[in-house]
């Protein structure tokens, strides 16, 4: 049910919705996760603001879209959630320097970009239909897909401080590889929208591509059971995949969690999965991957929250 606020964020003029003991496994597409102490669920990206600015210095602070990369250790989170995928939706062409661009929110699901793009007749924004989760979320680990990555079409970004101010930041104002993304110098921001740049185009050729590549991703992944995405970075000159695959993994499992059979880097919940369980079967797929191959596999992952008891 929905509460008020507590004592220390209630003041200003809050109009999103505040909840206590948020259980996390409403939000995850593992499924899994604990409580949080506090969520938020803003009305637009002026009452993010406002509500940033509510907050005292040592509150810890959480942004999640559709939580497609995330675990929540059954412990759950200290502190306050803050969702994104309800509230920061705006999603509009804008011209820029004599090009059309697409401004998107952070809470925007990606496949969704990349079919705005085609109806407009912009392409190069396909591999975006290939990404489940926000624009939000791909901003903060460089998602890609498809062999193009988000930081390669972002011309600006958008972003809020736990003071509730705004900064326009130009990319080279973060240092951005394979699945990672830091600001270039120290600052608790938190990425509000994005500025896209893609090349005109057709608008038939870039649904069908779209729907191709939609094709693949239903005929590899295991799409009907609850995961999140890719678990691991790819190894230079390697597939994790084929890694753990080469180590006889599919379909081991832990508790309920199990390397689907489907796709040896996807990790899924067959059915009452813990959150532990699905962190003790990523660490002996490391574990065994680096035993039997000699490669240390990297999360892709990011694991939050406190241990269950």
């Amino acid at each position: 049910m929905y509460m008020a606020a507590p004592d220390h964020i209630r003041t200003g003029a809050l109009h999103g919705k505040t909840r206590v003991n948020e259980p996390m496994n409403r939000h995850t597409s593992w499924r899994v996760g604990g409580p949080a102490d506090r969520s938020y669920i803003p009305t637009d990206l002026n009452d993010l603001c406002t509500f940033l600015r509510s907050l005292p210095d040592p509150e810890p602070v959480l942004f999640v879209g559709l939580g497609s990369n995330l675990l929540v250790r059954d412990g759950g989170v200290r502190g306050t959630v803050v969702f994104t995928h309800a509230a920061l939706t705006g999603l509009e062409l804008a011209q820029r320097e004599e090009a059309t661009e697409i401004y998107a929110e952070a809470g925007v699901a990606s496949p969704k970009v990349a079919r705005f793009a085609a109806t407009h007749g912009l392409e190069g924004a396909e591999f975006f239909a290939g990404i489940p989760g926000t624009i939000g979320g791909a901003l903060a680990m460089n998602a890609g897909c498809y062999g193009t990555e988000t930081w390669e079409v972002v011309t600006q970004v958008l972003t809020v401080d736990r003071r509730g101010e705004r900064h326009v930041r130009a990319p080279r104002e973060f240092r951005v590889s394979y699945r990672h993304v830091e600001p270039d110098v120290a600052r608790e921001e938190f990425f509000a929208a994005a500025w896209l740049r893609f090349r005109p185009g057709s608008a038939e050729r870039s649904r069908r591509r779209i729907r191709e590549l939609l094709q693949r991703r239903i005929a590899s992944q295991p799409l009907d059971q609850p995961n999140a995405g890719s678990v691991f970075r790819n190894p230079s000159g390697v597939y994790a995949a084929e890694l753990i695959e080469a180590c006889g993994l599919k379909g081991f499992s832990i508790g309920g969690a199990m390397v689907s059979p489907k796709h040896a880097n996807f990790i899924v919940n067959k059915g009452g999965a813990t959150a532990r369980d699905i962190e003790e079967l990523m660490a002996h797929v490391q574990r065994t991957v680096q035993r039997e191959c000699g490669v240390s596999l990297e999360r892709e992952v990011r694991i939050v929250g406190e241990p269950g008891k």
